[in-house]
């Protein structure tokens, strides 16, 4: 019987054992090819290795911009196409000239229901409950008072004011809810605006899809023949619409500016001038036939976007030159936040919006449920997720000059946030307070050690806006590329 081989014995270490009986010669042949393999191994994964980190260095930089709806997503957006895509802001420009239109019209309409409802004794907002948040949107409570005296000049207004119910149709349906969308279900009022009690029936809000690209739709809608009749068609409804809208325009300031309309809107605890898309007070300049918008309009803008926006800008100056950044403007409401997770994946940096305004707002989706808390709420989750162990997060507590205006109107915070105590009613002391809650939230719940890292805006102040970028633009490289390295 043969001496059988170990059982301990390597197969692979057999097979690269010289072979038996192998020359000098032999032997330096072979160790020769083996170093020559050995290098062209090497030099295949340091290739490899250098590639694969050119490209971490060179993909885009990922952003999300994340916050409750109305929080200023969609106008940090458009600051950072302002400050660092100029040429496409001025070539887009002229596509925002509906919207403001569509706000301003909006605006006045919602008036006119109010003042429809009104006039025909209709009930008064509901108010009271056990929680510390008025019912009112805005959060302010409706006024008591001697009825109100509407004269046949309110009647006139309404009549002659007419016309803006067809306008505002057609300009959303120029606009577009979607690509062959309706829009039946489109409300009067501007967003935000509490026209409506707390326990009413609120319409749907009229929106965009992401999907479609409305600035496409206003041109795709129109008809052509190939002769050139649509372009006149589209040309002449634009003008059309600037003929009615200036017509109105004296009796849109009217209304607006009418004492008896104004002691309504406070008794309704209605203030228009914190909506988004408010344009009334600039009702000279904008209904005009030969308008033309201005980076401020564009910014104020509101057209209410339902999806996850993309936009990729490459920028040509600063730190970040020669980089493209890829930033996402996720949906805010309830029903969108379930498609905030699957832009977590690979993600460089969240700038989360809070806005500090809505210490006595209520969520439109949900009207017990406190603005300022849900934002707390929202924060805790981001900080906490382990899936952002890594990103870096900067907070905006936005819309400071709304919070100013509230606060110089008498609302009290200590109305609604009872641990405000008796601190001072003022801005800076209200800020500091906020901003503190969010950092202790960020420091108790984060998976890791990071910077709290905030910065006070209103990012319809495009000029500060763009200052506040350029910081939050290169820590966010810095990180970028830290990053990059590490993975």
């Amino acid at each position: 019987m043969g001496v059988g081989r170990s059982v301990d014995e390597d197969p692979l270490s057999r097979l690269l054992a010289p072979p038996p009986n192998e020359t000098a010669e032999e032997r330096e042949t072979r160790l020769r090819l083996e170093a020559e393999a050995r290098m062209r191994s090497e030099r295949i994964d340091d290739q490899l290795r250098a590639e694969k980190a050119a490209l971490k260095k060179n993909r885009p930089v990922k952003v999300l911009l994340l916050g409750q709806s109305e929080s200023g997503k969609s106008t940090t957006l458009k600051n950072f196409q302002l400050t660092y895509c100029q040429d496409q802001w001025e070539a887009e420009r002229a596509s925002w000239r509906m919207v403001i239109q569509l706000n301003l019209v909006r605006g006045i309409n919602s008036i006119l229901d109010l003042l429809a409802e009104e006039m025909a004794g209709g009930p008064a907002p509901a108010v009271g409950g056990d929680s510390d948040v008025s019912d009112d949107e805005g959060g302010y409570a409706p006024r008591p008072g001697s009825m109100l005296h509407f004269t046949g000049r309110h009647r006139l207004l309404k009549l002659r004011l007419a016309p803006l119910r067809t306008v505002q149709r057609d300009l959303e349906m120029r606009i577009g809810i979607q690509a062959g969308g309706d829009v039946s279900d489109v409300i009067s009022s501007p967003p935000g605006s509490p026209v409506l009690g707390a326990r009413e029936r609120r319409p749907q809000e009229f929106f965009v899809r992401s999907a479609t690209s409305w600035k496409q739709t206003l041109h795709s809608r129109t008809p052509s023949d190939g002769t050139g009749n649509g372009t006149r068609y589209q040309d002449a409804q634009v003008r059309e619409t600037a003929d009615i809208i200036a017509g109105c325009a004296e009796d849109m300031k009217a209304i607006w500016e009418d004492p008896t309309v104004r002691d309504m809107l406070i008794r309704k605890g209605i203030r228009m001038e914190t909506t988004p898309g408010f344009f009334l007070n600039d009702i000279d300049r904008i209904a005009v036939r030969d308008y033309e918008p201005t980076d401020d309009d564009v910014v104020r803008a509101r057209l209410r976007t339902l999806g996850v926006q993309e936009h990729r800008i490459r920028f040509n100056k600063g730190p970040a030159a020669g980089s493209e950044w890829c930033i996402y403007d996720v949906g805010g409401s309830r029903t969108q936040r379930i498609a905030w997770y699957p832009y977590f994946d690979d993600c460089d940096a969240i700038i989360f919006l809070a806005p500090v305004s809505c210490f006595d707002e209520r969520l439109a989706e949900d009207r017990r449920v406190n603005r300022l808390e849900d934002s707390y709420m929202l924060w805790k989750a981001v900080v906490s997720s382990k899936l952002l162990a890594k990103t870096s997060i900067i907070l905006f507590l936005n819309k400071r000059d709304l919070l100013e205006q509230k606060l110089r109107s008498g609302v009290l915070i200590r109305d609604y946030v009872h641990s405000y105590g008796d601190r001072p009613n003022e801005v800076e002391h209200a800020i500091k307070y906020f901003q503190q809650h969010f950092k202790d939230i960020l420091r108790k719940n984060s998976p890791e050690q990071r910077p709290f890292r905030a910065h006070i805006t209103s990012v319809v102040d495009t000029k500060a806006t763009a200052v506040t970028l350029s910081v939050v633009e290169e820590g966010i490289l810095r990180d970028h590329l830290q990053r990059a390295d590490l993975l």
